[in-house]
């Protein structure tokens, strides 16, 4: 029988890629004021994300995923969440007409503030500090002073997550995000490229839709599925104390606790020991879950993980983000999807292209190179066609913004290119035009996969 769960119950086992707080009466004072603000999101919105995450497991939708590696206090901005947003849309209705399919829309941000690292120290030349672990931990400046894990910083790291939410939800809402709109979601960076070429072609035909279905009479002012959409916000659950001062019990439910940083959370491939702290705070909350799944998880491992983690095989409760590398996936990922499947555990299979194809360019910078983002992406697909199972989604670091951090694309980033527009505080991100590219890739496969011409009057109400 499982332990008796409770909000602070992670306490009690151990814990890996915490920071070393040097006052810990400070950090106790910020985690005891954080509890007692106001929930960024709320129970309702999270059940209403796991109702369409069902709608995944069970093949009926898509997982677009995406957002910023680490955000930044520095470049919080009014814009740089407009641009985000803008590209989210774009590649949401190239995925929804192309694939036939609604899209459920989880962003990487108003959360995503903490970092695991692979080594708790840097060194640069001579010097050695510690690691850089997020804005909400400490600061990217290489000195001592700001390496210093600083609690306050939890507190920004809040205000933060509620100023981008509530830009996020009146973009949302508000109508920006309606198919009328489809063509001003265009970004000023991608106009002239073959993509966005192609994404006009696809936006005339959605324009000449609604222009047919005014005709027969429908009202767009009644028929909210074409003025607003759902937009939900999702981060790796790092740092338990931030998540614990923002858990509460749900008041319609009593009994059922949320965290309310966020409508999803997510477990890392270092941090998932099925014993240890992480698993155990993640396994008492109702909220959607992610799993990172890495080349080193046994099959039996990740099968003792679900039943932890989603002892009542809810559908819609546990995604699976699948991060191997485009030389591994083929190999890997069979192995955990025969055994998923033999023991009929209800999830969302989701493709991280990303993190396993993480190199350091002969410029010094790490980057990803976009064929081996791209190779990936189609490997998951093929796999899963094969062994019979639902490839559901897709998990990527992107920006809205011009940046210059994965080689390869489209305009083809070299090397050399890198230092051009490397903004990332920590690991690199698609570009717009690389993100939209991999949009019209996504939307080839999912008509491969399921079997039929895209049907658009059809699709264009699930946007």
């Amino acid at each position: 029988m499982a332990e008796r769960w409770a909000p602070d119950s992670w306490r009690k086992k151990p814990i890996l890629q915490v920071p070393d707080y040097p006052d810990m009466q400070a950090l106790s004072e910020v985690e005891r004021q954080l509890a007692t603000y106001p929930p960024l999101v709320f129970a309702g919105e999270a059940r209403n994300l796991k109702s369409a995450l069902a709608r995944v497991a069970n093949g009926e939708a898509f997982l677009l995923q995406g957002g910023d590696c680490a955000e930044s206090f520095a470049e919080h901005g009014a814009n740089n969440i407009r641009d985000f947003f803008r590209v989210f849309l774009q590649m949401a209705v190239v995925l929804t007409y192309g694939g036939a399919l609604p899209v459920v829309k989880v962003g990487r941000i108003a959360g995503q503030f903490a970092k695991p690292r692979s080594a708790p120290m840097e060194k640069q030349n001579d010097v050695e500090w510690p690691s850089y672990r997020g804005d909400i931990i400490n600061d990217i400046a290489f000195t001592k002073e700001s390496r210093i894990p600083d609690p306050r910083r939890q507190i920004e790291a809040y205000r933060q997550s509620a100023a981008t939410l509530n830009l996020l939800r009146a973009f949302a809402k508000g109508g920006y995000a309606a198919l009328d709109n489809v063509h001003q979601w265009m970004l000023e960076s991608v106009k002239g490229s073959a993509q966005s070429r192609r994404y006009t072609d696809l936006a005339d035909r959605i324009s000449e839709a609604l222009d047919f279905m005014r005709a027969c009479g429908l009202n767009f002012q009644v028929d909210s599925s074409l003025g607003t959409t759902d937009f939900y916000t999702s981060h790796e659950a790092l740092l338990l104390g931030y998540e614990q001062a923002m858990t509460r019990e749900d008041s319609t439910r009593p009994g059922s606790y949320y965290t309310t940083s966020g409508h999803m959370v997510w477990i890392g491939d270092r941090t998932r020991q099925f014993d240890h702290a992480h698993v155990e705070f993640c396994r008492g909350i109702k909220n959607p879950l992610g799993l990172k799944c890495g080349p080193s998880l046994k099959p039996d491992d990740l099968l003792r993980l679900i039943d932890i983690l989603n002892p009542d095989n809810e559908p819609g409760r546990l995604t699976l983000i699948c991060r191997f590398g485009s030389d591994k996936v083929a190999d890997a990922l069979p192995p955990l999807l025969r055994i998923v499947k033999r023991e009929g555990r209800s999830v969302v299979w989701s493709c991280d292209p990303m993190h396993g194809n993480t190199i350091t360019a002969a410029s010094g910078y790490k980057t990803r190179p976009f064929d081996r983002i791209m190779q990936e992406v189609k490997t998951f697909f093929a796999v899963s066609m094969g062994e019979g199972t639902y490839a559901g989604g897709v998990h990527l670091e992107m920006t809205g913004k011009d940046v210059t951090e994965c080689t390869g694309g489209a305009r083809a980033i070299t090397d050399e290119d890198l230092n051009d527009r490397y903004h990332t505080v920590c690991d690199p991100r698609l570009n717009a035009e690389q993100s939209i590219d991999l949009a019209f890739l996504l939307a080839d496969l999912l008509k491969k996969e399921r079997g039929e011409k895209a049907r658009p009057l059809a699709a264009v109400a699930g946007l």
